[in-house]
């Protein structure tokens, strides 16, 4: 066969699987990005000739490495660390480190490959990466978790730097493991740069970074109910989640009217039938932020429903922003939700519905964003943050936040432009995003030639 020749989705598919066995959530979502590609590059010759798509699936390197680390009581422990750099035909790679126990190569390789075309559509020169551990900060004092981030940056700073990787936070990495992070990268290397984003704002961070994820998330359904001639306004709101997404994506729906009844954590979710305003909000901050504690005690203080061990997908409600972790709603959950009035979806999490989810979320013409659009926010305000970082200046909030605002504006009218189908209002904001994130990595690698 020429290189040239077309091969189709199922042999694309099936080719990536026997060279990536086992690794069902990096199969899962290059299934859903090829899919879409697969149509609009049909006519494209020099896509296939190029073999753009196997070249973007398969990541630039990946580096595991061991942590070794003492614990308070003296004891050795040892973790394992990645780095996933899948893609930097647009720039530097960028994407965040995630410290959870689950982390695994599939986790990051789809985390690395989402991010690639997330980093696409904020239009901003970033390429896509993904790292972590599978380190667990909870239940770790902070000199624990000091020890941990400096023996994992004792490694990984060989391999990032400001014009190469640009690491952020994820799941597990919050402002804390960021300073610790920093403070080993500027000991071992004696540079100030801007290598990683998320930084505290005494060195180098950037304003509204920890809120702009969830404003992001709310932008784009804003803006996708604009479209329609709707609003938040009124609606009823579904989240889960209970950490920065969720809880800056519950104040910006609070903001514009919209009322929010859930929000969860790992142990179970909160039901508010009355709604949690602002007040409630800042109580949930303290108890999570600050506290560490369950969401059980918010039930208690403000006579909520509190469901334990379970998820908030079947509460009536008009829109939903799964704000948690990937695959967090299930087919049947999402069928649940279309039954019970569900108009609208805006993924604050990464990939949070199940890949048959997402079909029937689409067949029922329910407003679909997904991650890779939805939560662009996020890297997009990390994005500026390296921006401020490179001239050493610092914007005010209004300005970024302004910023934030016309580039979740930007993706939504992208995600229109490909998503458009003939013949109905209806926008499939699946296939704008993915097609619409391609083909800037993907000119971009033609032009580059065969590398």
């Amino acid at each position: 066969m020429a290189v040239s020749d077309h091969v189709d989705l199922e042999q694309f598919m099936s080719g990536l699987k026997r060279r990536n066995p086992g690794e069902t959530e990096f199969h899962q979502a290059v299934y859903e990005v090829a899919s879409n590609v697969y149509e609009y590059i049909q006519d494209k010759e020099i896509y296939h000739e190029m073999q753009i798509l196997r070249r973007i699936a398969e990541p630039d390197r990946i580096i595991i490495f061991r942590v070794c680390w003492e614990d308070d009581n003296g004891n050795i422990r040892v973790n394992r660390g990645y780095r996933v750099q899948n893609n930097n035909a647009i720039g530097p790679y960028k994407g965040g480190l995630r410290f959870h126990p689950s982390v695994n190569l599939s986790i990051l390789k789809f985390l690395a490959f989402e991010q690639t075309f997330k980093n696409s559509l904020t239009d901003l020169p970033m390429g896509g990466g993904k790292g972590g551990s599978d380190f667990n900060p909870k239940g770790k004092s902070s000199n624990e978790v000091m020890r941990f981030c400096q023996s994992f940056m004792t490694e990984l700073y060989r391999h990032v730097g400001d014009d190469i990787d640009v690491p952020a936070g994820d799941i597990g990495v919050g402002a804390r493991e960021i300073g610790y992070l920093f403070g080993q990268y500027k000991r071992l290397t004696n540079r100030f740069s801007g290598v990683l984003t998320g930084k505290g704002m005494e060195f180098g961070g950037s304003p509204i970074r920890k809120e702009a994820t969830g404003y992001g998330a709310v932008y784009m359904m804003q803006d996708m109910l604009a479209r329609r001639g709707d609003a938040i306004d009124g609606k009823k709101c579904a989240i889960s989640g209970a950490g920065n997404v969720a809880i800056y994506a519950a104040e910006k729906i609070i903001q514009l009217g919209g009322k929010v009844v859930t929000m969860s954590d790992s142990s179970g979710y909160i039901y508010d039938a009355n709604g949690i305003d602002a007040d409630k909000l800042n109580f949930i901050i303290d108890l999570k932020v600050n506290r560490r504690r369950g969401l059980s005690e918010y039930a208690k203080e403000f006579g909520a429903d509190y469901f334990a061990n379970e998820r908030p997908w079947n509460v009536p409600c008009e829109l939903v922003f799964p704000c948690a972790t990937q695959n967090e709603v299930s087919r049947a959950e999402a069928q649940s939700l279309i039954k019970n009035g569900c108009i609208g979806v805006s993924e604050g999490a990464n990939m949070p519905v199940e890949q048959d989810g997402i079909h029937d979320f689409v067949a029922a013409k329910v407003l679909f964003a997904p991650s890779k659009a939805a939560n662009a926010g996020g890297v997009a305000i990390s994005g500026l943050e390296m921006s401020q970082n490179s001239v050493r200046i610092t914007w005010s909030v209004d300005e970024l936040e302004q910023r934030l605002r016309k580039i979740m504006l930007d993706i939504h009218d992208r995600c229109v432009e490909y998503g458009s189908q003939a013949g109905s209002d209806y926008v499939d904001y699946v296939r704008g995003a993915n097609v619409a994130g391609f083909i800037k990595v993907a000119n971009a690698m033609v032009a580059y030639g065969v590398v």
